[in-house]
């Protein structure tokens, strides 16, 4: 197999869709110094969208088609049901000298390596806590990807938060748990926050109480949170 190894000091990452997700992985990459803003390049027709990434730096191109021919390593952060008929249209620009990555959720490895013609693929899961730099984040390698392609993306996805690898086997349980996960942690704030409210607290007290108390448990080890839990039972 020709290895094409992606120039760590130099590449340049491009993101086909600019939503709220691509844009919480680029700001990540930024904040924490991993990549410049000027190495980030993106596309889209809304000017809502364009003015976020604008705001700290991102080029904006005027096609997903220049943003694959600028990019060294693109992330495809787009709905579902619409990533693979992006990666069908955009097929003859993807070489194998491009490191792909998607983070749609539900659509497995094989499904993207044949829309794209190639296997330097690498899928991740993370999750809408990366918008506040606190992702739970899983990757899975493609057939051809490489270990120093897996390093790369552990280094990106590890500036929003913190990343596993495991099988793709494993990606249904990761997107229920960590996918879904927060959904139902919000809904345990609000249960607390109205609970503190019954008990004759303001709102406003009730939930900055209830949301410091999960944060704080949660920022505990995994270790002190198992025992905690095995002492309940």
């Amino acid at each position: 197999m020709e290895l094409f190894p992606i120039p760590c000091e130099t590449y340049k990452l491009g993101f086909i869709g600019a939503g709220k997700m691509a844009e919480s992985i680029a700001r990540g990459v930024v904040r924490s110094g991993v990549l410049p803003p000027s190495r980030i390049i993106t596309s889209h027709s809304n000017p809502v969208r364009r003015v976020a990434f604008e705001s700290f730096g991102v080029t904006l191109l005027p096609r997903n088609e220049d943003v694959i021919k600028g990019s060294d390593v693109v992330i495809f952060s787009l709905k579902p049901q619409v990533v693979k008929g992006v990666l069908s249209q955009l097929k003859p620009l993807l070489t194998k000298k491009k490191l792909l990555v998607s983070v749609a959720a539900g659509v497995k490895l094989k499904d993207l390596e044949e829309c794209a013609d190639q296997s330097r693929f690498i899928r991740v899961m993370p999750n809408t806590p990366s918008a506040v730099g606190e992702a739970a984040s899983v990757m899975s390698l493609g057939g051809s990807a490489t270990e120093e392609d897996a390093d790369l993306i552990a280094q990106l996805f590890g500036s929003i938060g913190k990343i596993w690898r495991a099988d793709e086997k494993l990606f249904d349980a990761v997107t229920g748990l960590s996918g879904s996960g927060p959904a139902y942690i919000f809904l345990a704030i609000e249960a607390l926050a109205d609970g503190g409210v019954a008990a004759g607290l303001p709102r406003e007290l009730a939930l900055g109480l209830a949301s410091q108390t999960v944060e704080r448990l949660a920022r505990g080890r995994p270790r002190v949170v198992r025992s905690r839990l095995a002492a309940s039972f």
